[in-house]
């Protein structure tokens, strides 16, 4: 996973008045589960929007008064109107413990029925998946080049080394589809045949 350092503070106090204030003051109020203890903290607004508006499932270095946590996101809480990110939950990785994420895919090659007039369609943009953070990949590379009008890719045709993807099997990630333009082709070239 692509790493993100950033550095945040302990909070003693916890609530909604105390929350009401960091936010006042630039702050996101925060919570840090899944190890040893439960911790409070703070990051500023700044690295917040680095954060969330990053597509990549990120593993963050979160810094707490010198010591340095590991950590996923596992919620991002918005505020109804404005869409700001108002608190946020991480869950910290610890070496060898299974975790739940979702992953990018990124999509290479060129369809050959891309090629011949149909459409690309990406069904999912993340995957969830289940394995130990060292073996979690920056994300999932589907080649789509020998893929043809009605072809796709299903989620059991995904293989990631050491973890299992969390999407029901039958599932199709990427689609090649027919286009009207690709249709219109195929009854030309039909037509020709009969003709000859």
């Amino acid at each position: 996973m692509k790493q993100f350092s950033l550095s945040g503070s302990t909070r003693e106090s916890v609530g909604r008045q105390n929350a009401s204030e960091l936010r006042r003051n630039e702050q996101i109020p925060g919570v840090l589960y899944g190890g040893s203890e439960v911790v409070h903290f703070s990051i500023t607004e700044k690295d917040m929007d680095k954060i969330a508006a990053s597509s990549d499932t990120l593993e963050l270095l979160l810094d707490l008064n010198g010591t340095v946590k590991h950590a996923i996101i596992q919620d991002l809480q918005r505020h109804p109107v404005s869409d700001k990110v108002v608190h946020i939950d991480l869950l910290e990785l610890i070496p060898g413990k299974a975790i739940k994420c979702a992953l990018p895919i990124r999509v290479t090659g060129n369809s050959e029925g891309v090629k011949a007039g149909g459409r690309l369609a990406i069904n999912y943009r993340k995957v969830r998946i289940f394995g130990k953070p060292e073996e979690l990949p920056n994300e999932i590379t589907l080649d789509i080049s020998g893929l043809n009008i009605g072809d796709m890719i299903r989620v059991r045709d995904i293989q990631v080394t050491g973890c299992k993807v969390l999407e029901a099997e039958a599932a199709a990630v990427v689609a090649i589809q027919a286009t009207r333009a690709s249709i219109a082709a195929e009854n030309a070239a039909s037509d020709d045949k009969k003709k000859k």
